[in-house]
């Protein structure tokens, strides 16, 4: 693969903005998600499918939308799937019955798997191999800064306008950067799978996927991570003192954001990706377990969201260090947007039921023993591709 001297900054800025618009897929409904109940008071706990069915739609077909991009080119299939977005949240605004509104939100998925697919691997296409450590890294702050600006923006702008004015602020909003990424966005052809995409071949390609210490190491981590921290961020708050709780959970995300792009950017300068995510699991392992001692105890919390940082960055990097092929990478993102669904669907309810069972001490053993376990996967992937040089 032929190696990029400048990177295309205006582009990269450009593609990480339309992840803002992948994550808002997501965040908008979250964020709204109590008045969202008072037009559907019908809907009862039905309602948070609202919200889980675009998971839903990566869980089954994360890896598929990788094999897909790859076939599509990803400039095609990213301009699609911001068209597609746009016209998705623009019939969403105006709140259609609840079966309908649940079926949009399946079709949404669609569009979002499509973008955060395409997306990370133009980018790493785009940049300079000395600057794509930093590109990738802040790749993967576009979920937490959606989601703050959904909470310092979005909700203003629903108080003013109804829960409808944010799902057409945000049907405008993906499409308006399509407009300058149409204009700007150059065709990469790279290796373009050959083949008829089949019931057979997906099955065989999935198996590929995850056989392959190369192409599976940042997705199968990735799952160790997304069990742990938008799960940890709902259910820790409880446990921490109510004079300092909202400081505490407030910055969480933020430090886990700065983390990856301070530290994490810094280390991945002098170490590889896989090197870096194996020191924050390393980290956030043992803080986790600290806590079991000091529950709720502000600096070991705030601690644990800068560990947690040097995974999330390090991950979205490790996959171009890892493949060459560009369809590879597609394939590596198509996986690590399957596994960072089914982790964010099943680690809340599982630390929840350990909570329940047990309480605080429990839950962050359970969740100090999965990020150790990230750690072994991580290591154990190294071993073999070692092996297989």
């Amino acid at each position: 693969m032929e190696t990029r001297q400048q990177t295309d900054w205006v582009l990269v800025i450009l593609l990480w903005i339309a992840g803002l618009g992948a994550a808002a897929q997501y965040g908008k409904v979250s964020v709204v998600y109590d008045r969202l109940g008072a037009h559907y008071p019908e809907a009862g706990t039905t309602l948070g499918f609202a919200v889980s069915l675009v998971g839903f739609t990566g869980m089954v077909l994360g890896v598929f939308a990788g094999l897909v991009v790859a076939r599509l080119r990803y400039r095609r299939t990213l301009l699609w799937a911001l068209g597609f977005g746009t016209m998705i949240s623009l019939y969403q605004s105006t709140l259609p019955p609840l079966p309908l509104l649940l079926a949009s939100r399946i079709v949404e998925g669609i569009s979002h798997l499509a973008i955060v697919v395409s997306a990370p691997t133009l980018i790493a296409e785009l940049s300079a191999k000395r600057h794509a450590g930093f590109t990738l890294t802040l790749w993967g702050t576009f979920f937490g800064v959606s989601f703050a600006i959904l909470v310092f923006g979005g909700l203003p702008l629903a108080d003013a306008f109804g829960v409808g004015g944010l799902f057409a602020a945000h049907g405008i909003f993906m499409g308006l950067i399509a407009l300058p990424l149409a204009l700007r966005l150059p065709r990469i052809a790279k290796d373009r799978p050959e083949g008829v995409l089949s019931i057979r071949h997906i099955l065989q390609r999935h198996v590929a996927i995850y056989r392959s210490p190369w192409i599976s190491a940042a997705g199968v981590g990735w799952l160790f991570y997304t069990l742990c921290f938008v799960s940890l961020l709902t259910l820790l708050p409880q446990f921490i003192a109510a004079e300092v709780r909202a400081l505490v959970i407030g910055a969480m995300p933020l430090v886990s954001i700065i983390s990856s792009l301070t530290l994490g950017v810094f280390l991945l300068r002098i170490l590889p990706a896989v090197r870096v995510i194996q020191l924050g699991f390393s980290a956030s392992a043992a803080l986790a377990l600290s806590l079991m001692a000091a529950p709720g105890h502000p600096a070991l919390c705030i601690a644990l969201a800068a560990a947690l940082g040097l995974v999330q960055g390090a991950s979205f990097a490790a996959v171009p260090q890892l493949n060459e092929a560009a369809a590879d990478r597609a394939a590596a993102y198509g996986s690590m947007a399957q596994t960072g669904n089914i982790g964010n669907t099943i680690g809340t309810p599982l630390l929840a039921a350990v909570i329940a069972v047990s309480g605080n001490a429990a839950m962050m053993l359970t969740a100090g023993s999965l990020l150790f376990l990230g750690l072994v996967v991580h290591l154990w992937l190294e071993r073999r591709r070692q092996r297989t040089i």
